[in-house]
């Protein structure tokens, strides 16, 4: 995988931190992106640190004109890119009831809207591209795509859309040698998480940790999961060992959804 390019969306913390770093030692040149630009600059400046070819684009995946711009971004840096990662997302934790047309929109722009105008824009370029070489595009989805929960529906139906853009997508771009595969991560222990847990606490009474507890309890392997656990699988989806796989929304989780 020496040479290729691999772009990651909200790739400054967390899950995408980790698939970036994975990436990196698979030996990509990474563009990373993210809305937090201090953060942005903080992550850039670690890769650098290591001597691992690297760029950053500041920017916000429910802008259209923003995907297409990191797209370029990263052509002007490396020349070309064959691999798009959609990972940026965020959550929302109410009841149905309480949701207003704001808080829906706001999950929908960044977990749908986003992914859609990545995988447009990342499409466009690599068609350009074009050659015999298959390229990969690559969706964050969720156990929440596959399997809906209280206090997260509007969370859920996002991610639940991710999948059938990803099965569309994969459908449409096959003839180009373009797949569209994504990952589905369980409970991990990220800021997104925190978040969660301490929302579910105060509609639910809990006090911090036990909403995060309570919801990894049944884990069969009996931990939540860390960055590297879902960098692993991007590194597959990312190589050439998944070139004969698309369409697919693959869980890694520990144990929790069976699909």
């Amino acid at each position: 995988m020496a040479q290729k390019t691999a772009v990651i969306t909200g790739s400054a913390d967390g899950l995408g931190k980790g698939i970036a770093e994975r990436l990196a030692q698979d030996g990509f040149n990474i563009v990373l992106s993210d809305i937090n630009a201090e953060k942005l600059a903080q992550t850039e400046q670690e890769f650098k640190s290591r001597n691992q070819p690297v760029t950053a684009f500041h920017g916000n995946v429910a802008k259209r004109e923003d995907q297409f711009a990191l797209v370029q971004h990263a052509v002007a840096a490396f020349s070309s890119i064959d691999v798009f990662i959609n990972n940026a997302g965020i959550e929302e934790v109410m009841p149905l009831e309480n949701v207003t047309e704001a808080d829906f929109d706001r999950v929908f722009d960044i977990n749908v809207k986003g992914v859609l105008y990545g995988i447009q824009a990342a499409a466009e370029q690599m068609k350009k591209q074009g050659g015999d070489k298959v390229y990969k595009i690559i969706n964050a989805c969720s156990i929440a795509g596959h399997e809906s929960f209280d206090l997260l529906g509007v969370y859920c139906a996002s991610k639940f859309s991710v999948r059938a853009l990803t099965i569309a997508a994969a459908k449409e771009l096959a003839k180009y040698k373009i797949t569209v595969n994504g990952y589905c991560p369980g409970v991990a222990g990220t800021k997104m998480w925190e978040r969660i847990d301490a929302e579910m606490g105060k509609h639910l009474g809990l006090k911090p940790g036990e909403a995060f507890a309570k919801f990894s309890a049944g884990i069969l392997m009996g931990r939540t999961q860390v960055p590297q656990d879902v960098a692993a699988l991007v590194h597959y989806l990312a190589s050439p060992d998944s070139d004969y796989m698309t369409g697919q929304s693959v869980i890694i989780d520990g144990g929790m959804v069976y699909r």
